[in-house]
């Protein structure tokens, strides 16, 4: 009776420490802070695209003084970024998380207008100043790229883990959830190939 009651409780011990060992807390772990370091050379990438728009602008302005409507486009969005904390814990909530990105984007697209009119202006495109700008801004562009990238691989991995069983008990226990990540924020836009005609 004694070996028996022994085995048992042998048994449970052996099954208790299978089921912790596989329980998954340190991968939650450890994809939890790759998706907060990927988020971070995200946050890092958007400063670093926000420090160079003053420049930017000031630079445009000297040539472009009629471009109001765009230099008070991106001066808008630049307030509206910064009135958002952006902070790692943005992406554990996704609201503020849509609202930084959608702030990002109209920014970029600010960015974009202000780009296009160089081509109304040759003196400007032949700035020296202006030039360095625009090739730190492209930079800055393509790490972003890069960073965010690296951001949605991270999170997709941790989003995918945490749903598998029996990751899962320990996720719900502990309390951790899906994050958010990039997404087209209207997908109508995108349906289509522009149309090119010469």
């Amino acid at each position: 009776m004694q070996m028996i009651q022994t085995v048992r409780k042998t048994l449970l011990f052996l099954l208790f420490a299978g089921l912790v060992s596989n329980c998954g807390y340190n991968k939650i772990q450890e994809l939890d802070e790759e998706v907060t370091a990927s988020w971070a050379e995200v946050l890092n990438q958007y400063k670093r695209r926000a420090d160079l728009v003053p420049n930017l602008v000031s630079s445009v302005k000297g040539f472009a003084n009629q471009e109001k409507e765009i230099m008070m486009g991106i001066a808008d969005a630049r307030a509206k970024i910064g009135s958002i904390q952006a902070s790692p814990e943005l992406i554990n909530d996704p609201d503020k998380f849509q609202e930084f990105n959608k702030a990002q984007g109209q920014l970029g697209s600010a960015l974009s207008r202000l780009l296009m009119i160089q081509e109304n202006y040759p003196q400007l495109k032949s700035d020296a100043r202006f030039a360095d700008l625009m090739a730190q801004l492209e930079g800055t562009e393509n790490r972003t790229t890069v960073a965010r990238n690296r951001f949605i691989r991270a999170t997709k991995d941790y989003n995918v883990y945490i749903r598998q069983f029996p990751q899962l008990l320990t996720a719900k226990a502990m309390g951790y959830s899906p994050k958010p990540t990039f997404t087209v924020e209207n997908e109508d836009t995108i349906k289509d190939a522009p149309k090119v005609e010469f």
